[in-house]
């Protein structure tokens, strides 16, 4: 009996966490670049009950009794699809289309994004910078910030980014070319990837270490397309499915410790 009751509640607990993960996945339907979590499961150890063994004729019973003592979570993996190009008025608007990711830099760290909604900041030194609504700068393939000359219009007006790279036109309409081009990289293993919030990434030694495209012999190149975002890839329907089903899941589990419950104080109540 009480076997029961741990198992419904390790069902109870698992069933927690993907209800937590699908409203997670719902808050951020709207959210630029977020990729969607589920929930893996695993089941946890088993007893044996009776083992393999012969009966009074010296028969060999070919399989034993064992039970399992639950279920838990084994990890949540994060959904990598391409979301939707949605049209922005913005010009500093990026989406990415492939598996790259965006590289910012966040004092002497970096960090990985799919958020291509980027802005233009002033630097201490008057230079414009390209930057995410957090303020993190935005890197280059040579790992420095994405700038641009003080006289290169108004908060970059004018600039252009064409498939990553940077061009401008001064003051007498001639463009300009910065030689600088957005960083663009890959990881062998995606879902590997440390989610530390804000739509950010860390790698981990899971994912592996950032695979520059630029440079990579083999990797197909993912494209930046200017004056889009990449929106959610959350589908609403397919999670509203998943809601109910995890419900269900939760209630059924309840209903097991219930009626284990039930069933113990039947036995309790025989010695009376």
């Amino acid at each position: 009996m009480v076997r029961s009751l741990w198992s419904g509640a390790s069902g109870m607990k698992g069933q927690q966490i993907q209800v937590d993960t699908i409203a997670n996945n719902l808050a951020n339907v709207n959210t630029t670049g977020f990729k969607a979590q589920t929930a893996q499961f695993k089941t946890l150890l088993y007893q044996t009950l009776q083992a393999q063994s012969t009966n009074a004729q010296g028969e060999t019973k070919p399989t034993s009794a064992q039970v399992g003592l639950g279920t838990r979570v084994a990890s949540l993996n994060a959904n990598f699809t391409q979301g939707a190009q949605l049209a922005s008025d913005s010009k500093t608007a990026l989406c990415m289309i492939g598996e790259g990711f965006f590289a910012v830099q966040d004092g002497e760290e970096t960090h990985y994004t799919r958020n291509g909604n980027f802005t233009w900041a002033i630097d201490t030194d008057g230079s414009k910078i390209l930057t995410t609504a957090e303020g993190y700068r935005v890197l280059d393939t040579t790992g420095n910030p994405i700038r641009l000359p003080a006289t290169a219009g108004e908060l970059g007006f004018g600039v252009n980014i064409d498939d990553g790279s940077i061009s401008y036109k001064d003051a007498a309409g001639n463009i300009i070319q910065t030689g600088q081009s957005i960083a663009r990289y890959q990881f062998t293993n995606r879902v590997g990837l440390d989610k530390i919030g804000e739509n950010l990434y860390d790698q981990s030694a899971a994912s592996g270490e950032p695979i520059p495209e630029w440079s990579t012999a083999g990797v197909i190149t993912s494209q930046i397309a200017q004056g889009y975002l990449e929106g959610s890839n959350v589908n609403v329907a397919d999670e509203m499915v998943n809601l109910i089903i995890a419900q269900r899941a939760y209630e059924m589990n309840s209903k097991a410790i219930t009626t284990s419950d039930t069933m113990l104080e039947q036995a309790n109540n025989l010695k009376r």
